[in-house]
């Protein structure tokens, strides 16, 4: 039997390793944890989504590793921020964690700087990544755009071209502006409020194209209604390697990769943290759970701890200034 399988084993390793860290005397749970359930996972988005997905196979998962039952509970609204701040609220005992997107907290912590009242790094302890995917952008297959540089062509004509996505001020959005600033053509975006909405248009011809993740529109891709022109991710997916990303079609600047990862209230003992993500990296470790994100077109997360951390809050800062210059107004 493994470390990571057997969960007493595990929380006490964690134990004995935050009793070495600097604060550890404070940080100390009052109990052995997890002594009661459940512990509460906190999903900021709808259910059936991407997200609620995900979280709900990691919840799973991660119950048999952790001995202790792992609930669900989708708390949606305003860009994601309404299920955000109720983990900001909850008490830092290690019974409420809640998944974090760069949605929710890179881009709403400036988007929404005027409703919430947390800060991405300092009212939440990060506990690790679970999984990365990129946007696309996609048009309807059999018409005259077939690539990204017939899109352009196309956009800086005096009309341009619209491109949908599923809100203001999202990664989407943001990529679309970056573009359009970039290669000076004209998009115009229209906010819609689902994939399954926008899709309906762009296969009916009434809108041009779309921009979502890669994990929203894999299936499309796959069943041949939706042609791929170029991906925002820092490399190709190895999971779509023929699609090509915006950097080396010649936007350096329109990058971004999608991540959605594990976070709890600040002041949640390390050891908690440490046991948590010990959990994650087992329950990525699971054939069962790697197929699963493979389908959904993601692959799996690789920072834990301090090092999602440090990676969160250089988010942040990297896009602050690209939600203030888009002037994007959250309805």
């Amino acid at each position: 039997m493994t470390e990571l399988s057997c969960p007493r084993r595990g929380l006490l390793a964690a134990g004995l390793l935050g009793a070495l860290l600097p604060g550890a005397a404070r940080a100390q749970p009052a109990a052995p944890w997890p002594q009661r359930g459940p512990i509460r996972l906190l999903v900021p988005f709808g259910t059936g989504g991407a997200t609620d997905i995900v979280a709900r196979v990691f919840a799973e998962a991660m119950s048999r590793h952790l001995g202790q039952t792992v609930v669900v509970e989708n708390r949606p609204g305003a860009g994601a921020t309404i299920g955000t701040t109720a983990a900001a609220r909850a008490p830092a005992d290690g019974y409420t964690l809640v998944v974090s997107t760069i949605s929710g907290l890179a881009i709403g912590q400036t988007l929404y700087r005027d409703r919430i009242a947390w800060d991405a790094d300092r009212d939440f302890a990060h506990i690790g990544m679970i999984l990365q995917t990129p946007w696309i952008l996609c048009v309807r297959p059999g018409g005259p755009v077939r690539s990204l540089a017939d899109w352009l062509a196309a956009a800086r004509r005096a009309e341009g071209l619209a491109y949908g996505t599923t809100g203001v001020g999202s990664v989407a959005h943001l990529l679309g502006v970056q573009l359009a600033q970039a290669s000076g053509a004209t998009m115009e975006h229209v906010p819609y409020r689902s994939l399954t909405q926008s899709s309906a248009d762009l296969m009916g011809g009434v809108l041009p194209g779309v921009i979502e993740s890669l994990t929203a529109t894999s299936g499309f891709i796959r069943a041949g209604s939706m042609l791929p022109l170029a991906s925002s991710g820092s490399q190709r997916s190895p999971l779509f390697p023929e699609i090509p990303t915006f950097a080396e079609l010649g936007f350096p600047g329109v990058v971004a990769d999608g991540w959605a990862g594990l976070a709890a209230p600040a002041g949640t003992p390390r050891p908690v943290l440490a046991a948590v993500a010990a959990a994650l990296r087992a329950a990525q470790a699971e054939p069962a759970v790697g197929q699963r994100l493979a389908d959904l077109s993601s692959t799996p997360g690789q920072l834990y701890l301090d090092d999602a951390q440090g990676f969160v809050r250089q988010q942040v800062a990297q896009w602050a200034p690209v939600v203030r210059a888009s002037g994007a107004v959250p309805e």
